[in-house]
């Protein structure tokens, strides 16, 4: 969608809040907090909310076991953390790497291990918390086991294309800049979502590549299982205060986390106070996973802006990617030609 379009989509829906009254004293004599109203009476999750959490997406196998961290560990954990963002890793400290290289995960892998990141003065400050995973389901915190298919699928990416790419086609969406996929849960880099909501609708914008879905709330069903797209087909429904966001219809090359076409994903978003928004996400796709399995992150409300990741704009690295194996191929034809006769 244009950005004019969806800037005239929020202006004409945007909704105004009203405050609600706290509820009834709670017996320790405290008004316990509920969520602003939107004026049609839905709790308003409206704002711009940052996903920059220190807890790792599965249990590191040091808090095997354990759901949550002592006040010393936390505290030990944050020195340790001071020291490496000091050192000469820096660089390489973005999503769950800053946790796995503290206590050092035999699972360890760099979070971009074909580049690599050169230093961390853009790296935003993390959320601490005393979880040791994100994943509440299954109890060990860990995905469960893959699929034998979704094995062999892997292996067959990681062996990669025939040959040479011939095109843009032939590369990743990420590469591409079209989409890292939807939603993005990788914390500390570009891990921002901005929700609007008006009446029938809310929209859900992600900062990284600016995804942006625009949900419906009517209770329309899903589209034909023909129509497929990079992000999926997302209906939503309030459930008391918690909004439910039910998405299928993937692209095969669209769908998340390795997950097929088939991926059948429940996003539900509840403020529970006035910073905080728990985003909890199912996941199941029994071609991936042997059992579906769910996270729950802490979004915190920040008065910080979206703006634009111009993926496109400094994509220099598609001009190297498909320039190599055309010079490699304009040497291989002059090399058969032979030497030029007289």
């Amino acid at each position: 969608m244009a950005k004019w379009m969806f800037a005239v989509l929020v202006l004409v829906t945007a909704v105004v809040t009203i405050p609600v009254a706290t509820q009834s004293p709670a017996a320790s004599g405290k008004k316990a907090w509920t969520a602003p109203r939107t004026v049609d009476g839905q709790p308003d999750l409206q704002g711009v909310w940052a996903h920059n959490a220190v807890t790792p997406l599965e249990r590191p196998e040091a808090f095997k076991g354990r759901t949550t961290m002592t006040d010393a560990e936390i505290a030990d954990l944050k020195r340790r953390a001071a020291d490496l963002y000091s050192g000469k890793q820096a660089g390489d400290i973005l999503g769950d790497r800053l946790i796995q290289e503290i206590v050092k995960d035999p699972d360890l892998t760099p979070f971009d291990a074909d580049t690599g990141n050169y230093n961390s003065f853009w790296v935003v400050d993390r959320d601490w918390d005393n979880r040791t995973s994100l994943i509440i389901d299954p109890a060990d915190g860990r995905i469960p086991a893959l699929t034998e298919q979704a094995k062999q699928r892997r292996m067959a990416q990681r062996r990669g294309p025939a040959g040479p790419p011939a095109g843009p086609e032939d590369l990743s969406l990420s590469v591409r800049c079209i989409t890292y996929g939807v939603p993005r849960i990788s914390a500390g880099y570009n891990s921002y979502f901005e929700i609007r909501q008006g009446p029938g609708y809310v929209a859900i914008i992600q900062e990284l590549i600016h995804d942006v879905r625009i949900v419906p709330l009517d209770g329309r069903p899903h589209v034909s299982k023909n129509i497929r797209s990079w992000n999926g087909d997302s209906r939503g429904h309030w459930d008391g205060d918690t909004l439910v966001v039910d998405t299928t219809n993937y692209s095969a090359k669209g769908a998340i986390r390795g997950a097929t076409e088939n991926l059948h994903l429940i996003e539900r978003f509840k403020r529970v106070s006035p910073e905080i928004v728990e985003y909890t996400l199912t996941f199941e796709d029994p071609e991936t996973w042997t059992k579906p399995w769910t996270a729950m992150i802490r979004l915190k409300g920040t008065p910080d802006k979206l703006y634009e990741y111009a993926c496109h704009e400094g994509n220099e690295s598609m001009v190297g990617i498909l320039g190599g194996p055309r010079a490699q191929e304009k040497a291989a034809a002059a090399k058969s030609e032979g030497p030029a006769t007289r």
